[in-house]
């Protein structure tokens, strides 16, 4: 795979846009409070899906460690890695297969941290449009986050696993807020969804199937990706955010109903609607979070397996050594 001009041209726009946070990323002066820096989301952070990052912001872990940490909303977790390949941010959040996707195409860039033993991508569909499982998607319209979202390249994964092309679905990149909404409406009859988008489809339709696609190939959870110079450069930093987003995961899977209370505070946007994040949140922990020995970290053979199972799909060239797409050393 190469880089279009368009997404060239997108990586250069969001580096600008970039430009003004990284300038006051930089360290300040001795005695200075915090740090500020950029941490690159790959949509906004209003959604449910970064309730421990929000959580590590709001609960003051990310201060406590020495930074104040700005997030700033790319184009999906491809494009997070792009951006901060080349350096327009330090550090952001992607699934833990996009260093798989895009490190052969010379984004030099690591998972530092993963979110959990399980998967972010569920395939959620309508049984009213004869869907039960995953085959009966050929000819179906599908909502996807993005197409350089991870999330995308999960669905793809799931469909391979059935030999199914991207050719034989109709998948539409519709942008967050419509990723749920749209199967809701039945302008689509299904979707590749987060386990909050699960929850909204689950809450609006009255007979829906949830096929994870972690059950088709072993897809991963959200990891924190950083590039190979941040890691040199700034191990300290590096370890710092790791450790603080992972102490807002564990605050959420020791008690989600605790937690979505918390987050509500933290994004009032979503008070009235306690019940429904709590729902979210305890879904998150069970789909997403659970299933580490060791919290944060990479499985190394099954992040070689998903490798394996994308270059048996044509979705990479090949195959790179696991320890070029992933690092343990910053969880502890």
């Amino acid at each position: 795979m190469v880089f279009a001009k368009r997404e060239e041209f997108a990586v250069r726009a969001l580096g600008l846009a970039l430009a003004a946070a990284i300038c006051v990323s930089l360290p300040s002066g001795p005695g200075s409070a915090a740090e500020k820096i950029t941490y690159l989301l790959p949509a906004p952070p209003s959604l449910p899906a970064f309730a421990p990052w929000v959580l590590a912001k709001h609960l003051g872990y990310y201060s406590q460690a020495g930074y104040d940490v700005e997030f700033v909303v790319a184009r999906g977790g491809v494009d997070v890695a792009k951006q901060i390949g080349v350096g327009n941010a330090p550090i952001g959040g992607a699934i833990g297969d996009t260093p798989i996707i895009v490190r052969g195409n010379g984004v030099p860039v690591k998972a530092v941290g993963l979110m959990g033993g399980g998967a972010l991508t569920i395939v959620v569909g309508r049984k009213d449009r004869g869907i039960e499982k995953l085959e009966d998607l050929r000819g179906k319209k599908i909502s996807v986050l993005a197409f350089q979202d991870t999330t995308y390249y999960a669905l793809l994964g799931a469909l391979a696993s059935r030999h199914i092309t991207k050719d034989e679905v109709n998948a539409q990149a519709v942008g967050p807020a419509a990723v749920a909404n749209l199967v809701v409406a039945g302008t689509v009859d299904a979707c590749a969804c987060t386990p909050d988008w699960e929850i909204d489809v689950k809450e609006g339709v009255k007979d829906t199937v949830s096929l994870p696609t972690k059950d088709y190939f072993q897809s991963m959870a959200q990891a924190i990706l950083a590039s190979d110079k941040i890691i040199a450069e700034r191990p300290d930093m590096v370890r710092a955010i790791v450790k603080a987003t992972l102490k807002g995961m564990q605050y959420v899977m020791a008690d989600p109903a605790k937690a979505a209370l918390t987050y509500v505070e933290a994004s009032p946007s979503f008070k009235g609607k306690e019940e429904l994040m709590k729902k979210i949140l305890a879904n998150y922990t069970e789909r997403t979070y659970k299933g580490q020995t060791t919290l944060g970290a990479m499985d190394p053979q099954r992040l070689a397996n998903v490798q394996h199972f994308y270059k048996e799909q044509g979705f990479i060239a090949a195959e790179l050594p696991v320890a070029e797409l992933y690092s343990n050393a910053f969880i502890q």
